[in-house]
């Protein structure tokens, strides 16, 4: 299994300058799931960098690892189980100190995890993440009697002030909240990240002037429901204020905007996105159905026709609009028509990036108890059914756009390809949609975070092929 270690190359000199002799210790860090837990992460990292812990490029010979875990569907948490039974293999050889589980699997598992991996050091739950440091000083110095750090959700969500990046150092993700109060019948996130909780507009600005400042081009705003941001602080939503601020943070070319719920998106909010300078045409909003019946037992509070609506509003008042959305194929109850339903709303909607979880039974939600269960075949079938609606879609987009001019945004060299490099144009969130492949003279490297203005030569698949027409910005 491949992890993605988190190495002390990608922390900024001056952030590991206090930390460069490792006084207090050496480790390393595996960071699973979402971008918001990837802030998460940082955040961790921030706070062990500054009190003179030492990151490592590897787990050979670390004092301890961080796992910051996933626990949102079956496959993460398979791939979180995967990457603790491995790191708990090395301290066994030796090669490791100890191993500190983090995160959303931490705190969804609690003691449950302890009992079934009794060798784990540490269990660090979402809210406990900021004692990161009392729980390295305690494996550190071999005190055993409190293995555990729980705490309540809090009232006003976590200030992420300490982050240490792990991201390129053009791109990066600014959580405006926490928690969410939505009780999707198949959503677990509520019993791990509580309640929804915003940050104040004045902090997210002032952290999104810090990255700025730090060098962030591309800054992608994250939650578990953006669209309700403001809520509890202010008594209403305000993300229409908060982005109108973001979109006057200087330093800063793209603001990329994710998790939007369809709910709360007025008019006002759309103007908003539409005439901004930095906010991109670019809106991820998860959809979850196409049929009536099955948005009903899913408890989302919006119908096919909202939906379309909603989505119709959006494409004619913001231009070269793209649309990212997901799909549950396999919900308990979910018929054949209610499928064809699905497949008929993907096929008129045409959305540019489009993915599919086939539904997983997730302990303590409602949805477990929901009678007619779909065989998990029959989900997957289901899912590549839609894909196959979807990618025809995708390729006709991408074909189309071969012979136009788009900015791209350098993300790295291809490694062993002197001359190509990766990048992606404003349609495309890192890690998820597409890569840009850009050719030039490998005498004249194009440079990782420049905005590169480039014409499109060819589609391959999901993915273009580009040329510079002209000097970097």
């Amino acid at each position: 299994m491949q992890l993605p270690i988190v190495t002390d190359t990608q922390t900024p000199a001056s952030q590991r300058a206090n930390s460069a002799d490792g006084a207090r210790g050496s480790y390393a860090v595996i960071s699973l799931g979402c971008p918001k837990n990837l802030v998460d992460t940082e955040q961790m990292l921030g706070r062990l960098d500054q009190d003179g812990y030492r990151m490592i490029d590897s787990t050979d010979g670390a004092d301890f690892v961080v796992i910051n875990t996933c626990g949102f569907i079956d496959s993460a948490r398979q791939e979180s189980f995967g990457a603790i039974d491995e790191m708990l293999d090395l301290k066994r050889s030796g090669k490791i100190g100890g191993v500190i589980v983090t995160g959303c699997l931490a705190e969804r598992q609690r003691d449950d995890l302890l009992i079934a991996r009794p060798e784990i050091d540490a269990l660090v739950g979402v809210f406990g993440r900021d004692e990161i440091v009392a729980v390295a000083e305690r494996l550190s110095g071999g005190l055993t009697e409190q293995r555990t750090v729980f705490r309540p959700a809090p009232v006003r969500a976590l200030p992420d002030s300490h982050r240490v990046a792990v991201t390129p150092k053009h791109f990066a993700y600014l959580k405006i909240s926490e928690g969410c109060d939505r009780l999707c019948t198949f959503c677990a996130i509520p019993k791990m990240r509580g309640k929804h909780a915003s940050k104040p507009i004045e902090s997210v600005v002032a952290e999104a002037q810090r990255l700025a400042a730090s060098g962030v081009r591309e800054m992608v705003v994250v939650a578990q429901d953006t669209t309700y941001y403001g809520m509890d602080l202010y008594g209403r939503p305000r993300l229409r204020e908060l982005l109108q601020e973001l979109d006057q943070v200087d330093g800063l070319d793209w603001i990329r905007l994710m998790y939007f719920y369809p709910m709360y998106i007025d008019d006002a909010l759309i103007d908003t996105i539409a005439g901004a300078q930095r906010i991109l045409p670019y809106i991820d909003i998860p959809l979850q159905h196409g049929s009536d019946t099955m948005l009903k037992r899913m408890a989302r509070r919006v119908n096919r026709d909202g939906m379309r609506e909603i989505l119709g509003r959006l494409r004619d008042k913001i231009d070269h609009l793209v649309l990212r959305t997901t799909f549950i194929t396999g919900f308990p109850g979910e018929t054949d028509a209610d499928f064809a339903q699905l497949a008929d709303f993907v096929a008129e909607q045409r959305f540019e990036h489009l993915g599919v979880f086939t539904y997983s039974i997730e302990e303590g939600t409602p949805a477990i108890k929901l009678p007619h269960r779909v065989d998990p075949e029959v989900a997957a079938q289901r899912r590549d059914e839609l894909m196959a609606i979807q990618q025809p879609i995708a390729f006709e987009w991408n074909q189309a756009r071969v012979g136009t001019v788009e900015d791209v945004l350098i993300d790295s060299a291809l490694p062993d390809q002197p001359g190509v490099w990766l990048g992606r144009t404003y349609t495309d969130a890192p890690d998820i949609d597409g890569l840009v492949y850009v050719t030039s003279d490998p005498e004249q490297p194009l440079a990782v975070g420049n905005m590169v203005p480039c014409e499109i030569v060819a589609s391959q698949g999901y993915d273009l092929v580009a040329v510079p027409i002209a000097p970097a910005s």
